[in-house]
């Protein structure tokens, strides 16, 4: 049907035809190997760029976290020496009246020392007490109440500025956010806020009119205020003042930790007033049963005043149970 020469010509085509397939199925892994070759080569050099460029942002992340721990460190030592550390053990008398928010001056404060020694002792010597007594009275009257008075006066006002002080922060924040200049903002706060807020934040409006920079206003504000919530709004404003940025992402920062903080002293304070009643409860047991007795029966307890031996006694008990409670005291105290 088919004459010699065609059979030829399809026997020669499908030889060729075998022997190309033969050959791409011979050549086509060498090809394949090459392309993936290829391919490694390019997903090596895009991982290598990738791994660069990470690299190069940790280190810059590295470097900036190491830039602000630096000038964290200087604004911190800078604050402590303008404001002489500032602690509570360390200040001075006319700081801790300033902290307490009264308009005392020293001469004031040793007039009122003087007299509160002096009528506690004039009362126990006009009830007949003995006069060891009466002098001891009289030196923790001079000493001790008018300290313990300012003392407590300046813990109740840190409260009242740990109150109204995020407010302030919001205020400074939402301001900026609108537009406002950030002394603007300092400028409403010591119209509106409540106090002591409100004071110190004028105190500051005014040493920026007197030309003191705004740094070192806050800075004296810690001086008054030694917070550390307050301590972190200084170096916030000294690293702004030499580094600019945006300050109203870092103060709305501030105010949320400000507020978690207080939520966890709340929070501690609660956990801890169930120590601190059973604390009040024994160190007052000895003083009520000492004046059961004394009203009940007299006599029986009158030697413990009236003889040598007595007396010995009432001091050793005496020093026993102010360091049981001191030791109490520092047991059921969270620093926070």
């Amino acid at each position: 049907m088919f004459d010699q020469q065609t059979i030829t010509v399809a026997v020669g085509v499908l030889a060729a035809l075998s022997i190309s397939g033969l050959a791409f199925a011979l050549l086509s892994p060498l090809m394949d190997r090459e392309d993936k070759k290829e391919r490694i080569s390019k997903v090596a050099v895009v991982d290598r760029r990738a791994v660069h460029a990470r690299q190069v942002r940790a280190e810059d992340a590295a470097t900036r976290r190491k830039n602000i721990a630096s000038k964290l460190k200087q604004q911190q030592a800078l604050i402590n020496e303008k404001t002489g550390k500032s602690g509570s053990s360390k200040a001075t008398l006319s700081v801790r009246i300033k902290r307490a928010g009264l308009s005392w001056t020293t001469r004031t404060f040793w007039m009122v020392s003087g007299i509160y020694g002096l009528s506690l002792c004039a009362v126990l010597l006009a009830l007949n007490a003995p006069t060891f007594a009466a002098i001891a009275a009289g030196f923790a009257g001079a000493f001790g109440l008018p300290n313990w008075h300012v003392n407590f006066k300046a813990k109740r006002r840190m409260k009242a500025f740990l109150l109204e002080y995020p407010n302030a922060l919001d205020v400074i924040v939402r301001g900026m956010k609108a537009g406002l200049p950030l002394n603007d903002c300092m400028v409403i706060i010591s119209r509106e806020a409540a106090e002591p807020v409100r004071s110190e934040f004028k105190q500051i409006v005014e040493q920026q009119q007197m030309g003191m920079q705004l740094p070192e206003a806050v800075a004296k504000m810690y001086e008054r205020v030694p917070l550390p919530e307050v301590n972190f709004l200084a170096i916030m404003m000294a690293i702004q003042g030499q580094s600019g940025g945006n300050l109203s992402e870092p103060l709305s920062n501030l105010s949320k930790v400000v507020r978690d903080r207080r939520r966890m002293k709340a929070k501690i304070d609660a956990m801890s007033m169930e120590a601190k009643s059973s604390a009040a409860i024994i160190a007052c047991l000895p003083v009520a049963v000492t004046i059961l007795i004394y009203l009940s029966t007299p006599d029986y307890i009158a030697l413990l005043f009236t003889e040598q031996l007595g007396n010995v006694l009432l001091g050793g008990c005496a020093v026993l149970m102010l360091t049981g409670t001191l030791v109490m005291r520092k047991m059921i105290n969270f620093d926070f």
